[in-house]
């Protein structure tokens, strides 16, 4: 087994866990997985070699890639000579590798907290090509599968029974058990990778852009039935997927509004307004309960949008919730919706909080409640906390740079 770098400790992995180790609430167990093909012990002499030490003088290592996992309980972060994992609450890095040649990660995709890990090389020295999708296990300290394409892979999605792995016009979807193909999906040109999975104990529901600009692609894998849901008139920039799959936010290239689906049968739930000038999008999530949806963009500022579900609606729990939600802010011109543009009729966010523009920043809800954690390109990790009530500005918790070397984890 691996060695942990950022520990004094010989202890092996004492944060992730095997797949022995996973719990009655895991929605699935943890298949077991055969090396398919074979790996090359000899192909990456640095991959699980303990790291050197890295000089105080040393500047913070650029970052390539940030993620949270499946269910916003830990974060991955790419760099150029390997990979980090952080834990979200309480904030601390509970796992890193080193490579000591080289070794840029662009891609790290957990599964949950257990020892598998997807890796893709990265930057301008990358530890493994580019168009290959590295399995490793570090519960065995070693790659227990490989997927090699002809292009560059953009983006990996996993489930326990399923690997998906994002070309910039296919998508292909393996079983995680023996990396057997069992479907593939040709999209438009997606180069961010965009694709996300349902992550819940029920089946599986796959979104992807499809094949006309401004559209959806829902594969809803248990009833065989693909659904195409016309989004927006531009680009699609980013969308989200419910844990459960049966809703879908959607943002467009426009970046002004974002709109909410029932994945089953297409039709659209809500639309809200993150602002009236263009903005870019870069990401936007759902709360475990499906009650709010948080978004991301280029302006600097993190929305929470209060969501109009209903509570009967199978999969959604609102049990989390004590008090009533503040109801959406409308326009004060609201009142002549049907004179002046939809603008003025539009549904705002419930909450904000301000960071700093043009830098790039995901969103998830914590597992606190009330709770949004916000990672930086930059190296930052945001703790706030919104009032579900009365809404207005957020409240910062926690702040940290989980790049500094000498941030104390």
């Amino acid at each position: 087994m691996a060695t942990l770098s950022a520990y004094p400790t010989p202890n092996p992995n004492p944060n992730f866990r095997s797949p022995a180790d996973q719990t009655e609430n895991d929605p699935e167990p943890l298949p077991h997985m055969d090396p398919h093909p074979p790996s090359d012990p000899n192909s990456n002499p640095n991959f699980g070699a303990p790291s050197d030490a890295i000089a105080p003088a040393a500047p913070p290592p650029s970052l390539l890639h940030v993620s949270f996992n499946q269910d916003h309980g830990c974060f991955a972060a790419g760099i150029e000579h390997g990979f980090r994992i952080y834990n979200c609450d309480p904030f601390r890095e509970i796992f890193r590798r080193d490579f000591d040649r080289g070794g840029g990660i662009g891609v790290v995709e957990m599964l949950f907290r257990c020892n598998i890990l997807a890796l893709v090389g990265g930057g301008p020295d990358p530890q493994y090509p580019p168009n290959k999708v590295m399995i490793w296990d570090d519960h065995q300290s070693r790659c227990i599968g490989e997927l090699s394409f002809r292009s560059e892979v953009r983006s990996v999605r996993l489930r326990r029974d399923r690997i998906v792995v994002v070309l910039e016009q296919k998508i292909f979807v393996y079983n995680f058990a023996d990396l057997k193909l069992l479907h593939q999906i040709e999209t438009i040109a997606n180069p961010k990778g965009l694709c996300a999975v349902s992550q819940g104990a029920g089946s599986l529901v796959l979104i992807c852009p499809g094949l006309q600009k401004g559209q959806v692609r829902v594969e809803h894998y248990a009833s065989k039935r693909t659904k195409f849901i016309m989004a927006h008139d531009s680009r699609i920039a980013c969308f989200a997927l419910s844990q459960d799959g049966q809703m879908l936010a959607t943002a467009s290239s426009k970046g002004t509004l974002v709109r909410i689906f029932n994945t089953v049968d297409g039709s659209l739930l809500q639309e809200v307004r993150r602002g009236a000038d263009r903005a870019e999008i870069y990401s936007l999530a759902f709360s475990s309960n499906a009650q709010w949806l948080a978004v991301s963009s280029d302006k600097g500022t993190v929305h929470v949008f209060s969501l109009k579900i209903n509570g009967g609606s199978p999969g959604i729990d609102r049990s989390q919730t004590a008090s009533e939600p503040v109801a959406p802010p409308h326009s004060s011109l609201s009142f002549i919706k049907g004179v002046l543009p939809k603008y003025f009729s539009s549904e705002w966010s419930v909450a904000q909080f301000r960071l700093v523009e043009g830098s790039q920043y995901i969103v998830a809800f914590g597992h606190q409640k009330n709770t949004v954690v916000i990672l930086g390109i930059d190296g930052s990790f945001y703790r706030c906390q919104f009032d579900p009530v009365n809404g207005g500005e957020m409240t910062q918790l926690e702040y940290h740079n989980f790049m500094k070397p000498e941030a104390a984890f």
